[in-house]
């Protein structure tokens, strides 16, 4: 069930390794990758696998599995011993100051060339040659950091999953989600059983996150062999499950078997499966968001709960300068649902706090931020 994969090490004596947990028979049925704490600050998610693989330890050993599961609980051994000064900071690796989850293989361009001659007309078998050759050339490559082999075994592991679950949290927030816009029926669905209060999809969502490599590859393919078909084989989503302080037996509990139900409904556990709850949200584009900053430095007090829907004009917060008096409120120019802010309550000038899913674009280029 246990599979171990040795990080490049980058210094001496501090060989680091990713353990990958496996459920159910490969090769059998779809196949769904999950994984937590690629930003190794964001505790949520790894709560919610631990009860997951004692879940998935019953249901295999009571022959109900019918696909393949692989769960990474721990997706960032590097970030997760980063601590200073007694507080752990996980989300940028500090060799290279990269985020986690930013700058992960074009994979497209690294099998366009291999798969070309052997395109054909079955759908089925191009995405059984493109699966293919993701893994032999991501076996291929030779890392040279740490961080780079990280990636890879992260990519390698994943490469040929029906779907592929990472899963973050936010500072504060309601449950949401990330998806590609093509996948937005796909997304409605999980979104349901998770109780998701953001849909929050994009073609494009810049700085080539984890689960935005597993989607470009397709639709990129797609692009490149507009001759041949090649479906979006591959359902990629980041889950926020909540904020960071939003860690607990309860929670976690509810979401594992949440995630279960979804998975019964993929087709991975025989049996009766729960029905699609009734959805808390529909798809907003990731570029409707609307994010307001801090104008100055000071205490900040939200007044409105993150979890409600908002009308423009309704003030989310104040920022307050304790030695001038300044008080400025930051006031949503959109309706929307107001599913995230920052869980500090001082802040420096120019900080982002709070995040507005509204239904119209207002925003271009790269949108994930740091």
């Amino acid at each position: 069930m246990y599979q171990q994969h040795s990080l490049l090490a980058q210094s001496l004596g501090a060989q680091r390794e990713v353990l990958s947990l496996h459920f159910g028979t490969r090769g059998q049925g779809p196949k769904i990758y999950l994984q937590a704490g690629l930003h190794a600050d964001e505790h949520p998610g790894m709560l919610v696998l631990h009860h997951l693989k004692s879940r998935l330890l019953t249901l295999e050993a009571a022959g109900r599995l019918t696909g393949e599961v692989v769960l990474v609980p721990i997706a960032n051994p590097i970030g997760l011993g980063n601590y200073v000064c007694g507080r752990q900071l996980g989300r940028f690796e500090s060799s290279s100051r990269e985020n986690f989850n930013r700058h992960y293989l074009d994979l497209a361009e690294l099998v366009r060339e291999q798969v070309a001659a052997e395109l054909g007309d079955d759908a089925a078998a191009n995405v059984a040659l493109i699966r293919r050759t993701l893994t032999t050339r991501l076996q291929a490559i030779v890392p040279r950091t740490e961080l780079e082999s990280l990636r890879l075994t992260l990519m390698t592991l994943a490469c040929d999953a029906d779907y592929v679950l990472d899963v973050h949290c936010d500072s504060e927030a309601m449950v949401h989600l990330y998806v590609h816009s093509e996948q937005q029926a796909q997304g409605r669905v999980l979104a349901g059983y998770i109780g998701a209060h953001a849909i929050l999809h994009a073609t494009v969502q810049g700085g080539n996150s984890f689960d935005e490599a597993f989607t470009s590859v397709w639709t990129a393919l797609q692009q490149a062999f507009a001759q041949q078909p090649i479906p979006m084989a591959t359902f990629a989503a980041t889950v926020e499950l909540r904020g960071i302080n939003d860690v607990s037996h309860e929670l976690a509990l509810a979401d594992a078997e949440a995630l279960l139900a979804y998975l019964g409904h993929l087709g991975l556990i025989s049996g009766a499966v729960p029905a699609v709850p009734e959805l808390v949200c529909e798809p907003t584009p990731l570029a409707g968001v609307e994010v307001l900053n801090a104008p100055h430095a000071g205490v900040v007090a939200y007044r409105a709960p993150i979890g409600s829907w908002v009308a423009a004009g309704t003030a989310l917060a104040d920022v307050i300068d304790p030695l001038s008096g300044q008080v400025s409120t930051l006031t949503s120019s959109i309706a929307g649902m107001f599913y995230a802010r920052v869980i500090e309550r001082f802040t420096e000038a120019n900080t982002e706090l709070t995040f507005v899913a509204g239904r119209e674009p207002l925003r271009q280029g790269c949108m994930l931020g740091a």
